[in-house]
């Protein structure tokens, strides 16, 4: 399982871990080239989003780098791969916080003005943030090899750094333990916040005896905040678990299971975030599914055509033999 301080990764491991570094890509890509092609969906917190996909995209590709590379050593692809992760990483921390805050912002306290004013300071803080921390920790020799202790086949930070820990919590598991506090609070307040102004809503309205079109989307959107949450705490904490293992020194950090759950989680934030917000977001799930609809019709009306192609040459060539054959009896029965 393990020699010493390394943690061996297997081969199945490796491939289940290239799998959701694969559906990452795909989903952070397809979040990305809607929010290009639809225009008038580009509100401002798809616009996070789409920031938010860019950072999960970026760690998808170099985790997927890093676990097919099988490093041994402080490479320099190690270091590149380990810097990339590092930035990535942390930064998909705060824009996840970012778009809370800005939620809470524009729902709970109920100015756009201020939410959009926001943004200019996530972009400083989600980008320069994470910048600042990789660069110095590149500078310093801090990020390369780790043996996977708290990895699953790719760089983090070195094993042989006598700060390690200490590194570990400025470049990921001190932003990702706020995160854990950060974003229950925000998404808690802003359902309860939606939650008194339906009731308040509906002591002056009739009651209907079927349910409006407004209360299934109010309810999905009651479901994603309370999903988002979830699912983020899900797919991050066996990290966080193998994390503390190894603060108390636990040879069970290199369980296959444990090691591979840690594997999926941190790898699956852009294919979660796909599924949140592109299939179960009704104007572009409608979308997506109308394109579908007309590119598979374009194909069915094409291949008739495309099937009829050698008979039209051969009737074409057919009825010019006819023609011809035509014209010569002509000119025989003339002489």
């Amino acid at each position: 399982m393990a020699s010493g301080n390394q943690t061996e990764v297997y081969l199945s491991e490796r491939v289940v871990v290239l799998c959701t570094c694969a559906l990452s890509v795909l989903g952070s890509s397809l979040i990305i080239l809607t929010h290009i092609i639809w225009t008038d969906l580009r509100t401002t917190p798809r616009r996070l989003l789409v920031f938010l996909s860019v950072t999960d995209w970026l760690s998808a590709v170099s985790y997927a780098f890093g676990v097919w590379s099988v490093f041994r050593s402080d490479s320099t692809e190690c270091v590149a791969q380990g810097a990339i992760s590092t930035f990535s990483n942390t930064s998909s921390f705060f824009w996840t916080v970012s778009i809370a805050v800005y939620l809470y912002v524009f729902i709970v306290r109920s100015s756009q003005r201020v939410a959009d004013s926001l943004v200019v300071l996530f972009h400083l803080v989600s980008w320069g943030v994470p910048l600042v921390i990789t660069v110095t920790a590149v500078c310093l020799n801090k990020i390369g090899y780790d043996a996977s202790e708290v990895s699953v086949g790719w760089c983090w930070v070195r094993i042989q750094a006598p700060d390690r820990v200490l590194w570990m919590l400025l470049t990921g598991k001190i932003w990702e333990l706020l995160a854990y506090l950060t974003l229950p609070v925000l998404y808690i307040l802003i359902k309860r916040h939606i939650h008194r102004a339906h009731a308040a809503l509906s002591e002056y309205r009739p009651i209907l005896a079927t349910r409006p079109p407004s209360q299934s989307f109010s309810s999905m959107a009651d479901v994603k905040l309370t999903l988002i949450p979830i699912i983020f705490i899900v797919l991050r904490i066996w990290s966080t678990v193998r994390f503390i293992l190894l603060l108390a020194n636990s040879p069970v950090r290199q369980t296959p299971v444990l090691v591979t759950l840690h594997g999926i989680g941190n790898t699956s934030q852009g294919a979660a975030n796909c599924v949140m917000f592109v299939f179960f977001t009704q104007p572009i799930r409608s979308r997506l599914c109308t394109t579908l609809c007309c590119c598979c019709s374009n194909c069915r009306a094409e291949a008739p055509h495309l099937d009829d192609t050698p008979q039209r040459h051969q009737a074409r060539r057919d009825s010019r033999g006819e023609e011809e054959k035509d014209g010569a009896s002509g000119v025989q029965r003339e002489r």
